[in-house]
């Protein structure tokens, strides 16, 4: 059987990996082993990132509608109960944009809530 020699597939895997690198300090952008680790980390937080962003901005969205209906003197969980009593289905993202674009209907649902 013949003897399988890796140079052209090893060649392109370390050209991926260090084509990723591109920009890291150091080391980490030119030698493989180091590189390939620097990746490897990057891609975690990567992940965890982009689970972090949605509990970011679900967040956000809550303070942004909290200080939308405390001008008008009610709490942020009182008014998301009142919405919910009343049947009203919005989402956070919605309501915080409401809170800040459009005043005069967010005013609206805060005292149909009241």
């Amino acid at each position: 059987m013949a003897r399988i020699k890796r140079s052209l597939n090893a060649r392109k895997k370390h050209r991926k990996v260090l084509k990723q690198a591109k920009g890291y300090y150091g080391a980490k952008s030119k030698l493989f082993k180091v590189a390939n680790q620097a990746i490897m980390k990057s891609m975690t937080y990567s992940f965890i990132g982009r689970k972090r962003k949605k509990r970011d901005f679900r967040t956000l969205w809550i303070a942004r509608i909290n200080a939308g209906t405390r001008q008008y003197g009610l709490s942020y969980s009182k008014f998301m109960y009142g919405l919910k009593k009343h049947n009203i289905d919005m989402n956070r993202k919605m309501l915080s944009e409401m809170a800040i674009n459009d005043p005069d209907s967010f005013k609206k649902l805060v005292e149909l809530v009241k």
